[in-house]
């Protein structure tokens, strides 16, 4: 029996081991570690991967540099003929609303992503949003409530990377009900976090310098000496830093007008910069890889972090998820446009001095060029933005005058919702670079997009060849799409009071007596 049971044992062992040496066969090895390159050579490695040889070089931005920006009006449309967004790729009319939602706006979508920013990738993992901490504020005379927010991307597939979407929401503490939300591309963090009463600083204080008397008995006699000083005050009254023309900064008139706003930080979804495009949302879900040539770039990374925003945000009592926008400046103002463009969900946006990769024609030479979006400005966009730029490549050479579509049709995406395109002025620091007469020109072509769907556009009787810009703070604020230039610098704050008045008309809301 013995004997018996030993073999039995044995035989068993040696199944274990046998199984032990298939399972170990059949294991398959982990992945490698993200790719470390720098810009540099994430940028060569994607003209490698295209077939380019050499890149036109930008312009500068210094206007007495020999390769200075043109700044000549003359000079300016050496392809004068934009793409039509009420053409089909077939050269068929778009007439109805219907055409323009089954057909042309589908052949949109598809050249901007396979062309110009990429496409998001079907198996993104799914993000698990929590509410890290809540805090109730003021901000001016307005209490409000302060969620910080985190949205942890599950990274299951691929642990050497972790993406956690950083998002603070002000809402009005005194609500009656939900309210719209602006979703800014920003910072996130509580904006006035509430300190201890002045009964709990004294408790604070109390027990801080017990602490520090335990380790170094000699301060007993400091603190003697200084019976009226504390380690921890409450930090003294500091008006608000106002904007440019006069007015309280953009989260206090959102508040002061019953909005609520998030602060979206666009970072914590995907860096802004070459090298960091192998971590990040993009880098996680290559598994720490380069790109291909039609794999996402940055701007819309971001956009697709706030679309996860908002779709914690629909779940938010206190939010009206019918009524969220979006707002950013400079990148984050091509940023916001393009969220807008791709995700419908969202009713509004306020575009800030977008310039290129925005609101302004690609076509146009003026300012900031397509070369400039093709070198350091690279991974921004697809890779295959790259071929516009091209000198030499093994396909011969591209110019801006070859990219199919342009940016009157990325303004017509947003149609027929609720789109507030804004500038400052040159003499301010919004600076001629960004081409302020070139994005005008597309949103007065986008305007005919928003009139095909019932809506108003910007109401000028000419096209986009002949159309003058309105004067300096005289906006273009009747219809959905709406445009006004202020004279204030490089932000969009001197627009949001006519944002956020524009937007009320529409939406029906009214501000709190």
């Amino acid at each position: 029996m013995r004997l018996f049971l030993k073999s039995f044992a044995l035989s068993l062992s040696c199944l274990g081991a046998a199984a032990a040496i298939g399972q170990s066969s059949n294991t398959t090895p982990s992945a490698p570690p993200p790719v470390t390159f720098t810009a540099d050579q994430d940028h060569q490695n994607m003209m490698d991967q295209l077939g380019i040889k050499a890149l036109r070089p930008g312009p500068s931005g210094n206007e007495k540099a020999p390769n200075h920006a043109n700044y000549d009006e003359s000079k300016a449309s050496p392809y004068p003929d934009l793409p039509d967004p009420l053409i089909l790729n077939n050269g068929q009319k778009v007439t109805t609303p219907q055409m323009w939602r089954d057909k042309r706006r589908p052949e949109i979508v598809e050249m901007y992503e396979k062309y110009v920013y990429g496409r998001i990738p079907k198996d993104v993992p799914r993000v698990t949003w929590s509410v890290a901490a809540v805090d109730h504020e003021m901000i001016g005379f307005h209490r409000v409530i302060a969620k910080d927010l985190i949205g942890q991307v599950d990274n299951s597939a691929y642990p050497a990377i972790s993406v956690n979407i950083h998002m603070t929401l002000v809402t009005p503490a005194n609500a009656t009900g939900p309210v719209p939300i602006l979703v800014m591309f920003s910072h996130a963090g509580f904006p006035a976090p509430n300190e201890p009463s002045a009964e709990e600083m004294d408790r604070v204080n109390a027990a801080w310098k017990a602490l520090l008397m335990q380790q170094d008995p000699s301060l007993k006699d400091v603190f003697a000496n200084h019976p009226a000083w504390q380690l921890v005050t409450p930090t003294p009254f500091q008006p608000p830093q106002l904007n440019a023309d006069g007015d309280l900064p953009n989260t206090w008139q959102l508040i002061a007008a019953g909005w609520g706003f998030a602060l979206l930080d666009p970072a914590s979804v995907q860096a802004d910069d070459g090298a960091g495009i192998t971590r990040g949302i993009i880098g996680l879900v290559n598994k720490g890889q380069p790109r291909k040539p039609e794999d996402w770039g940055a701007l819309r990374a971001w956009s697709w972090g706030a679309g996860r925003a908002l779709d914690y945000l629909t779940t938010d009592p206190a939010v009206d998820a019918k009524h969220v926008g979006i707002e950013g400046v400079s990148r984050y103002g091509k940023a916001a446009l393009v969220t807008m463009a791709f995700d419908q969900r969202f009713a509004m946006v306020l575009v800030g001095s977008s310039g290129k990769g925005g609101a302004t024609l690609l076509r146009r030479n003026y300012g900031e060029a397509v070369e400039s979006l093709t070198g350091g400005e690279y991974y921004w966009m697809a890779g295959n933005f790259l071929k516009y730029g091209a000198s030499e490549a093994t396909f011969g050479s591209k110019t801006p005058g070859d990219i199919p579509v342009d940016s009157n049709e990325l303004i017509a995406l947003c149609a027929p919702r609720l789109t507030f395109i804004s500038y400052g002025i040159p003499e301010k620091g919004d600076a001629h670079w960004l081409d302020q007469e070139g994005s005008f020109m597309a949103t007065m072509d986008a305007s005919r997009v928003f009139t095909l769907l019932g809506a108003k556009g910007l109401n000028v009787e000419s096209d986009y060849r002949t159309a003058k810009m309105p004067p300096v703070n005289e906006g273009l604020l009747a219809g959905q799409l709406a445009w006004r230039q202020h004279d204030g610098g490089h932000t969009d704050a001197p627009n949001m009071k006519y944002f956020i008045q524009w937007a009320d008309n529409f939406i029906g809301h009214t501000p709190p007596q």
